[in-house]
């Protein structure tokens, strides 16, 4: 996949193109991750015995990845990686357009 937990992504098609948020958890063997405010569903939820209070929960549902892009910082929109080795053998992404680093 071409996103990992932590990243900030913008949202490319669907109900909440546009949007822009911190990947909160991914699904790399479904093809899906959750953004940050992105593809709100509500879940009703009973009262359990642990005096829990029932109610309507507003949470992130998952997105798939392909849906996503990165979000590159100097450009100010989404980006593709492109991956470069440094001089100590490490590995980093970068954005195509710019040369910036995602974190």
């Amino acid at each position: 996949m071409h996103v990992k937990k932590g990243d900030r992504v913008v949202v490319i098609t669907g109900k909440d193109k546009g949007k822009k948020g911190k990947v909160l958890a991914s699904f790399p063997n479904d093809n899906r991750v959750i953004v940050e405010g992105a593809n709100m569903v509500t879940k009703h939820k009973k009262a359990d015995k642990n005096m829990q209070q029932a109610g309507i929960l507003h949470q992130e549902g998952r997105i798939d990845v392909s849906n996503v892009m990165l979000f590159c910082e100097k450009c100010k929109k989404g980006a593709r990686a492109n991956v470069k080795v440094l001089d100590n053998g490490k590995k980093v992404r970068t954005c195509v357009k710019c040369g910036e680093v995602f974190e």
